[in-house]
């Protein structure tokens, strides 16, 4: 606590305690060749990082979860290395870091996993650690300017809001026009813009019921 009472901004060093008491290295059901610090179950580390943070209705710690689109992409990725190797890759909303880590095991010349959540970062670098292979992380928000320089972007299930789903579209076009080939892991979750991409494979991802609505969720990876 800080002198007038508040909680007091935590530091990396106190997320990663948090991290590694609270979640274990597991590899998810699609990329075996990936460790991630993950939680086992999905409420006690929603209501352990909402105790962490002081406040209630944080979001989710997406963090924590190998996501059914970042598996695919992950998996894609793993499966054709070309498209990472020794080229500049941006993963965005990365998470647990997971297709950064998967972009780095291919030979990227650099990857940059970009994520507003504070532990989210400090997962990225646990989990990059833990695999051997080196990443830069930020927690800039990419969305709210020009898309950086870069050969590759990285987009897994981050369509899951409107309002996100519009930013992540109009980044998607302002990286094409500068170059940058787009590859885009998703379920087509709810605001997944159909008709826009082009399909280049499709994975049958094993999930938890307790973040999906079924066990084995159909996944794809696209290409803007």
């Amino acid at each position: 606590m800080t002198a007038d009472g508040a909680r007091a901004p935590l530091n990396a060093e106190t997320i990663e305690a948090f991290v590694r008491e609270n979640a274990r290295l597991m590899t998810p059901p699609l990329v075996p060749g990936i460790k991630l610090y993950l939680a086992e179950e999905s409420v006690p580390i929603w209501q352990k990082t909402e105790d962490e943070l002081g406040e209630m209705n944080v979001p989710p710690p997406f963090w924590a979860f190998a996501w059914a689109g970042g598996q695919a992409l992950a998996r894609y990725l793993l499966d054709n290395p070309s498209i990472c190797a020794r080229r500049r890759v941006i993963d965005l909303g990365s998470g647990s870091g997971m297709t950064a880590i998967a972009a780095a095991q291919c030979g990227a010349a650099s990857v940059l996993a970009a994520d507003v959540d504070q532990f989210a970062l400090v997962a990225c670098r646990l989990n990059a650690a833990a695999n051997g292979v080196a990443i830069d992380v930020t927690g800039d928000d990419l969305l709210s300017r020009p898309p950086a320089v870069a050969d590759v972007i990285l987009i897994g299930d981050l369509f899951y809001e409107r309002g996100l789903a519009e930013r992540v579209t109009a980044y998607i076009d302002a990286a094409k026009s500068q170059g940058a080939a787009v590859y885009i892991g998703d379920p087509q979750r709810s605001y997944f813009p159909r008709d826009t991409f082009t399909l280049l494979a499709s994975f049958q991802v094993p999930v938890t019921r307790e973040l999906e609505d079924s066990e084995i969720k159909k996944t794809a990876v696209w290409r803007a």
